[in-house]
């Protein structure tokens, strides 16, 4: 069997279908496909990314260079036919979600119970919080589905408005749980600052840099009681 090079993508025009197909990549990778105009494909023995089949040919190859200059800046290897070789390198942006996953690592270095609270804050927080956010977009997505004319629009808006409300749910949960950790106020037991900083150390808020300790090993299984032989 074959691995998938993780690193590399090709973009080319299937002979037969005329499609613009795009192959290989990563999670990452394909993030990039998506915000480049391209649509997932998944199949029982297969999967990759193509354009939407109402582009014409000028915008197929504007989108499919597109997608391999941002490919490359994002240090992918990338193979396309000549109609879609890209002279430029498009800027690396940070996306929204790049963002939002920042407050990972916030919550991962918590050193307490306060910072805890305060990375959840941004995830829970009612008026800007990022699954109030969430939420507002997929109401804003419901409201313009619905008008799209299709007679499944008014179904696919009335699920697009559950989700909303099931995600309003999800952040009461998380609400509470953020409050109940700003109520402890305690340090963390694994996430203790560095014994090597010294004692002396004039700045209050210094922490250290290194990695979390790893966690413990299980304990081993308790010895049953011995087999009798005959």
């Amino acid at each position: 069997m074959i691995t998938p090079d993780r690193h590399h993508v090709s973009i080319q025009r299937e002979p037969h279908t005329e499609e613009v197909i795009a192959r290989g990549g990563d999670n990452r990778a394909a993030g990039i496909l998506q915000r480049s105009g391209f649509v997932s494909v998944a199949r029982v023995h297969d999967s990759y990314h193509r354009l939407p089949h109402a582009l014409g040919k000028d915008e197929q190859v504007l989108y499919a260079a597109r997608a391999g200059g941002r490919l490359k800046s994002h240090g992918y290897s990338v193979s396309t036919d000549p109609a879609f070789a890209s002279t430029t390198s498009p800027s690396v942006y940070v996306t929204l979600g790049q963002r939002v996953a920042a407050v990972a690592a916030e919550i991962d270095r918590a050193p307490d119970t306060q910072e805890m609270a305060a990375a959840m804050t941004e995830l829970t927080a009612a008026h800007d919080g990022v699954l109030e956010s969430a939420r507002t977009c997929l109401l804003a997505a419901a409201d313009w589905v619905e008008g799209l004319g299709d007679a499944a629009d008014p179904a696919r808006a009335g699920r697009l408005r559950q989700l909303a409300e099931y995600l309003d749910h999800v952040r009461w949960d998380l609400a509470g749980m953020r409050d109940d950790l700003a109520e402890r106020h305690t340090g963390h037991p694994r996430r203790t600052a560095c014994p090597g900083i010294d004692d002396n150390e004039r700045e209050a808020s210094v922490t250290c840099s290194c990695p979390p300790t790893p966690p413990r090993p299980p304990a081993p299984p308790a010895a049953g009681a011995p087999r009798r032989t005959r």
